[in-house]
């Protein structure tokens, strides 16, 4: 009797597929395991602030506002947000925000300018910036050919419109005046006197100013002191005429 041969049994070989598949999850495992170790070491977090440029804030008001700390996370630090925050007190221009890998974050301020000097209640110094913003004068002094604003209502409009006024004009056509109040009408809301370094009484609007201050410093240059009025039209009353007028009667 003859005996049936056995069958071979094959060896089982894994299969390509599968070995991949392990791998890449192994990798990926691999990936989120140093990630999360990135992010809890310290090569991830913010270890250095640098604040320049900045003389009406101080460092820590600039740091609480722009809502980044140290030990935040450095890759979550979004600059343009930091940006808005800091322009929203109103004494910052452009705060250009950079970051520096690992931790280092360096925020340059550039403030508003000082456009003028506001005399306040109880005699002390305000300076005021293009903004509108009302800050104290820093102990450095005071720019002598800006105007100072009397008679101003904190919550005025006018105030802050006559602030970014003032500064597009260039500080060569405003250095001689030396005070602006306002002197509101019906007709003009926004009417403001001027008095100049040079003796002069001017009569004009916070909505004109830009376009008359030209015509302002053509007339302080050449003519006696006297009454400018600078509305729908301008004109120019000397003030030695009227004393004439007035010892003639």
């Amino acid at each position: 009797m003859s005996k049936t041969p056995m069958p071979v049994l094959k060896e089982d070989k894994p299969r390509p597929k599968t070995a991949r598949k392990i791998i890449w999850i192994l990798l990926l495992l691999f990936i989120a395991l140093l990630t999360i170790l990135f992010f809890r070491s310290p090569v991830s977090q913010v270890t250095d602030i640098e604040i320049t440029g900045n003389t009406f804030n101080t460092d820590e008001q600039l740091l609480e506002e722009s809502g980044v700390g140290f030990g935040d996370q450095f890759f979550g630090v979004d600059p343009d947000k930091i940006g808005e925050r800091l322009q929203a007190l109103g004494t910052i221009r452009e705060a250009q925000v950079i970051k520096t890998f690992p931790g280092s974050i360096s925020i340059v301020i550039e403030e508003q300018p000082t456009v003028a000097y506001e005399l306040t209640s109880d005699g002390s110094l305000l300076a005021i910036l293009a903004s509108g913003t009302s800050v104290p004068v820093s102990a450095s002094g005071i720019a002598v050919e800006k105007p100072i604003l009397t008679n101003w209502e904190p919550s005025d409009p006018n105030k802050a419109k006559l602030s970014e006024v003032l500064a597009d004009i260039p500080g060569s056509l405003t250095s001689d005046i030396s005070e602006i109040t306002p002197s509101p009408t019906l007709s003009f809301p926004d009417r403001i006197k001027l008095y100049t370094r040079s003796k002069f009484e001017v009569i004009t609007t916070v909505s004109l100013l830009k376009d008359k201050v030209e015509y302002l410093n053509q007339v302080t240059e050449v003519e006696q002191p006297g009454l400018i009025t600078m509305l729908e039209a301008d004109s120019y009353v000397p003030f030695v005429a009227e004393s004439e007028d007035e010892e003639g009667e």
